[in-house]
């Protein structure tokens, strides 16, 4: 009906709207939906960030990873890590959940178990994804498609003790809004072992190259996502939107946006004070990724004064973590252990600080207050608590699982191969105008003057001969036999090369015993010595010219009798080039 006063033509009319119950089951499904889908974009926030950090050569390789561990982390995750996390059927105990494996509930329930099972995969797949940053530019791709599988039940049993209902830490009133223990403690704590297990990169801690970052802008551009995603992450764990939910999730919006500019502005003054007004840019990038996992475990039940200080103590912990890693000498690529392991540990601690009583939810985030709101020690002892009992369960099935890869699989890349970068080997994606032959060939001769001058200390295996095209040293059983001397045959016959100068002037120390390394057309000889099954190595000091630094290598020893000759067991090894 429309009616018409002094000029002004109104329009009444009749607005049917549908109003929801207060506690629809759709608002909260289609709420933690929406965070998940968010939550999901951090893979590829972490790609870049990562692949940033790292080396040009193994970009390919970073961004695979993430993409491997949402593909085999997830199917496991809904095969058996949803029924370990919250299953309720009969057996589910305080330790673990049971029931709901292979998930597919019935009409009435798939709604909220879906959404719920969604969400809590991308956490779980994030735990993982943690892991990968640790373990860049070194680890065989097929080790890490099994280490995803496994890892993702490391997740699941501490994901069960702090949100299921009868899990033993909520029964003590943990305070863990957002996962900063499950996810972030359980993948900190990973990565530390991994990045041990592993051992540094060639050439981090000294040798003749330099590792550089390949892009700095990726790392940003991969802050910004992970930035984005991390508000779904806190957000989102409100797991809905109805009654008081939504002013919780709110509340948490805030103090994840004040606690990362503390502790973007507490990382901008680390790097000018002590890198001399530098802006450098790994420090900020995990500055800010510090003070987010900071406020993770208590977003939703602090101040943002408090989210502040929380924020700002997050990122001096990471500056202060990756300065220990590079004293004992971790080689962790981006950094992982210090904004993960170090940062959640005073995630979890903070809370038994700043907590304050969840009124809205009628304490369903929050049943006590930390001390500085006027609460006592009871939460903070929680807290310190699930701080133990997680890095106890993560490094122990954590090192299990690594170790048994590592004596199966194998972890490590071959050192040629982790020169090559895994984005040739693993992926065959060349950059332009790339020589792979060339390419190979170079990195054995670099490989092979590195090993005889220390900067390599790695064990090969028996029988194996490297050469950088003016030396040659052969990997003899458990012996290393060196030498500076690459003749042609051509050139001596083999009486004039065992009576020339080059033995006359080592004549005293020598035995009976020589060892041939035959390169093709060349050969390089080495004089061994043994007494009592100990073998010494006399290098000569001429320099000779090899034909090709990857040829196949055959090493023999003639032994004469007498009591320096070699062992039986010494004689007619093969030796192959590395």
């Amino acid at each position: 009906m429309a009616t018409t006063v002094a000029g002004v033509t109104t329009i009444n009319s009749t607005i049917t709207t549908t109003t929801s119950s207060p506690h629809s089951p759709w608002d909260d499904a289609t709420w933690i939906l929406t965070s998940a889908f968010i939550i999901f974009t951090m893979q590829s926030g972490f790609g870049l960030l990562e692949s940033g950090m790292a080396t040009r050569r193994n970009e390919v390789n970073i961004m695979m990873k993430n993409a491997i561990d949402v593909v085999f982390g997830g199917m496991l995750y809904w095969a058996v890590g949803y029924g370990i996390s919250f299953g309720v059927s009969p057996g589910s105990n305080a330790f673990s959940g049971w029931g709901s494996f292979f998930l597919d509930p019935d009409d009435e329930h798939m709604g909220t178990e879906f959404s719920k099972f969604t969400f809590q995969a991308s956490f779980a797949t994030t735990a993982t994804t943690i892991v990968s940053g640790a373990m860049a530019e070194r680890t065989k791709l097929h080790a890490y498609i099994v280490f995803c599988l496994t890892n993702t039940l490391v997740y699941s049993f501490p994901a069960h003790w702090v949100w299921a209902p009868n899990g033993w830490l909520k029964q003590l009133n943990v305070v863990d809004v957002a996962g900063v223990g499950p996810v972030h403690l359980v993948g900190g704590v990973t990565a530390l072992i991994a990045a041990i297990m592993l051992k540094p990169r060639y050439g981090r801690f000294g040798g003749r190259i330099k590792l550089t970052s390949s892009s700095p802008v990726n790392s940003l551009l991969g802050l910004f996502i992970l930035w984005w995603g991390w508000l779904g992450f806190n957000c989102g764990s409100t797991f809905g939107i109805s009654g008081g939910k939504w002013k919780l999730a709110a509340k948490a919006a805030a103090t994840t946006i004040m606690a990362s500019c503390g502790g973007g502005i507490t990382a901008f003054f680390i790097s000018f004070v002590f890198y001399k007004r530098i802006t450098k840019v790994r420090l900020i990038t995990n500055g800010i990724l510090g003070s987010l996992v900071s406020i993770t475990g208590i977003c939703a039940v602090t101040q943002c004064w408090a989210a502040i200080i929380i924020g700002s103590v997050g990122a001096i912990i990471e500056a202060a973590g990756e300065v220990l890693l590079l004293k004992f000498k971790i080689d962790d690529p981006v950094g992982a252990t210090a904004v993960h392991f170090f940062c959640s540990v005073w995630g979890l601690l903070c809370c038994g600080l700043f907590a304050n009583v969840d009124t809205v939810q009628n304490k369903a985030f929050s049943a006590h207050s930390g001390i500085i709101m006027g609460g006592d020690f009871y939460l903070l002892g929680v807290q310190c608590l699930a701080v133990v009992s997680i890095i106890a369960w993560s490094a122990t099935v954590s090192f299990i699982n690594l170790k048994i890869l590592d004596l199966t699989i194998g972890l490590r890349v071959d050192i040629e191969d982790e020169l090559l970068g895994a984005d040739v080997y693993e992926h065959m994606c060349y950059p332009p105008g790339f020589d792979l032959e060339d390419a190979k060939k170079s990195i054995h001769k670099r490989v092979a003057k590195d090993r005889m001058f220390g900067f390599i200390k790695d064990k090969p295996k028996a029988n194996e001969v490297t050469t950088d095209g003016s030396s040659c040293m052969c990997f003899f059983g458990k012996s290393r036999v060196l030498t500076n001397n690459i003749v042609h045959p051509q050139e001596q016959d083999q009486d004039s090369r065992q009576d020339g100068d080059h033995y006359q002037k080592k004549s005293s120390k020598l035995s009976d015993s020589r060892l041939r390394l035959v390169a093709n057309d060349n050969i390089c000889i080495s004089d061994i010595e043994t007494d009592n099954d100990k073998k010494s190595v006399n290098s000569d000091k001429s320099l000779g010219e090899a034909n090709s630094a990857d040829s196949e290598v055959r090493g023999r020893s003639r032994a004469s009798s007498g009591k320096d000759s070699l062992q039986d067991t010494d004689r007619d090894k093969t030796c192959q080039i590395m």
